[in-house]
């Protein structure tokens, strides 16, 4: 019984999240002494993920999936999975798979696990390590029913090469109408995105205004991370919501998050949590960013950010 993964795509690419996933499922995989098969739903570079531990990529063919549906994808990830006998679906922590998991769950009559940090700590029953309460605690989650879906944690585990030759299977599902209608997509245009970025720099109200965001985007662009913004930021206009990071905003699990200008706010700090090394620049002492962060500069951003675009770009060139 194959292990069935989700592999997202963006504009026909395969995203950095659906490599990690494959990765981790090759490793259960290994150890249950099964196969990985990736369930794709867009006409992406499919060979390739062989290179990562795919045994068989299972096209969907459905001109109703062109476009991400959270119920017609969990319809037919879970047809898929019936038509594979997968027991075990893993699917990673974007927005869309933490909309369909739900959905699919409740569609295969499985066990859901979402934000796994790491590999099963035991097979019978399959156990779990989890982060909850908004990241601030960890847990072991035993599964007592016969098929569960894993929503992995981003950065949680990491890409590593497998050299597999893949083959490449279709099913058609058939798909009933959705009760949803997707009217419109907007794409956000950062250079870096931020669900696939290992390092964020994100910026508050400390900035004043819209019109200082140029020394945002120049680090961000020196540093080859994506740019984010509080909550308040994007209510104000400032910056477009697609950049609102935080709890009711976009969840952040970057390697490194640079936190400006902003102060803190609970709601913001467990949307962030999962980063690995959170870093912050602010002139209050007492921020509460403070007491969440890895390293903290008290400074006047409009000071500390330009030295710090100058010192990075002279070490760049001296390591040219």
């Amino acid at each position: 019984m194959p292990i069935l993964v989700y592999a997202e795509s963006d504009q026909k690419i395969f995203k950095k999240s659906t490599q990690e996933l494959i990765s981790f499922a090759r490793a259960m995989a290994d150890q249950m002494n099964t196969e990985v098969v990736a369930a794709v739903t867009q006409d992406a570079s499919s060979a390739n993920l062989g290179q990562y531990g795919v045994h068989k990529v299972l096209h969907l063919n459905n001109a109703s999936l062109a476009t991400f549906n959270a119920e017609l994808v969990a319809e037919a990830l879970s047809q898929a999975a019936r038509a594979t006998e997968a027991t075990v679906v893993v699917v990673s922590s974007s927005a869309n798979s933490r909309y369909m998991a739900p959905l699919l769950a409740v569609s295969l009559d499985a066990g859901y696990v979402p934000n796994v940090v790491g590999l099963p700590t035991s097979y019978e029953p399959l156990t779990l390590p989890h982060n909850v309460f908004t990241n601030k605690a960890s847990a072991h989650t035993a599964l007592k029913s016969g098929t569960c879906v894993i929503g992995l944690s981003k950065n949680a585990f990491g890409v590593h090469p497998y050299d597999t030759n893949a083959e490449i299977t279709q099913h058609n599902p058939e798909l009933s109408a959705s009760s949803l209608e997707v009217v419109g997509t907007d794409k956000a245009s950062n250079k870096v995105m931020i669900a696939d970025a290992e390092v964020v720099v994100s910026a508050g109200r400390g900035l004043k205004g819209p019109e200082n965001w140029g020394m945002i985007e120049e680090l961000a662009e020196v540093m080859g991370a994506a740019t984010a913004c509080s909550k308040p930021v994007s209510d104000l206009g400032w910056r477009p919501h697609s950049e609102h990071v935080g709890q009711t905003g976009k969840p952040v699990a970057a390697n490194l998050y640079i936190a400006i200008g902003i102060s803190g706010a609970i709601q913001h700090l467990a949307g962030i949590n999962s980063s690995k090394v959170k870093v912050v620049i602010n002139t209050d002492p007492e921020a509460p960013f403070f007491k969440a962060a890895d390293y903290g500069i008290v400074g006047d951003a409009f000071e500390v950010v330009p030295d710090l675009i100058q010192k990075l770009k002279e070490f760049q060139a001296q390591n040219a």
